[in-house]
Formats: C-alpha cells, structure tokens, sequence
C-alpha cells in the first residue's frame, strides 16, 4: 500500500484564512506530501458550483478545463501563496491531485500552493486585488 499523506501533516487554523495544512516535522524538497482523491462533478455541475459554499474550494478538472473536481483528504485545504512552498499536480488518469514540496519546508510552517497552478504565475487569483500580492 502507498502511503496517501505524511503522518505528521495537520490542518488547523491559519494565518492566512480559515483552516490550512502544516507539518509538524520538515519536509525535504522534493519530498509527496499527499495524495489527494478527488470526486469529479460533470460540466454542467460547474456553474452550479459558483453557488455555493463549495465556489472556494474546487480545481478546475479536464483535458480542457471543463468539468470540475473537490479534492479529498486536506486537498481543499491549501492555502494560496503567490511564492508557495509546495506544488500540486493534477493526475486525471487516476483521479487525484498531488501534492509536493517546491522547497524544503520547517516544522510548524503551513504549506501552501498556488491557486494559477505553476508557481511562476503571478496573476492575482479572484479573492486579492491586483495590487494585494502575497
């Protein structure tokens, strides 16, 4: 069996909003912190997801972005950073999102992700104003 999460990643209250994911132990770059199942909604479910509570916690899913997914497991639980200490990449042949570390992460951090998915895009995300980059 493969191990799905690092057993001494948390979720808890966070800085930056509402709950986030932390390690209680250093993570190595480089280093699978979980691997996220994911329930996959149909393209019509999409924009039916923008009205609800849900609207913050989706990825977009698809060879062409059109239908939607909720990540499990703490998944839907990484925060944005526009400089993260952790990437996902997103798996649609075994339906999961995984999740690792970009650089080496220190006991007690909260590990976070980018919303435009590759760290190297610094579009604002629809929660910031343009000028409020984090």
């Amino acid at each position: 069996m493969m191990l799905q999460r690092l057993p001494f990643v948390y979720f808890g209250p966070s800085q930056l909003g509402g709950r986030g994911v932390f390690t209680s132990e250093p993570i190595p770059a480089g280093s699978l912190i979980e691997v996220c199942p994911v329930i996959v909604l149909s393209p019509e479910d999409l924009p039916v997801i923008h009205k609800t509570r849900l609207h913050d916690y989706y990825f977009l899913w698809g060879e062409e972005d059109e239908c939607c997914a909720i990540a499990l497991g703490f998944g839907s639980l990484y925060n944005h950073a526009y400089t993260p200490n952790a990437r996902y990449w997103i798996d649609l042949d075994q339906e999961t999102i995984d999740i690792y570390a970009e650089r080496d992460i220190e006991a007690g951090e909260e590990i976070t992700v980018t919303y435009n998915g590759d760290p190297e895009d610094k579009d604002p995300v629809w929660f910031d104003k343009p000028d409020e980059k984090r």
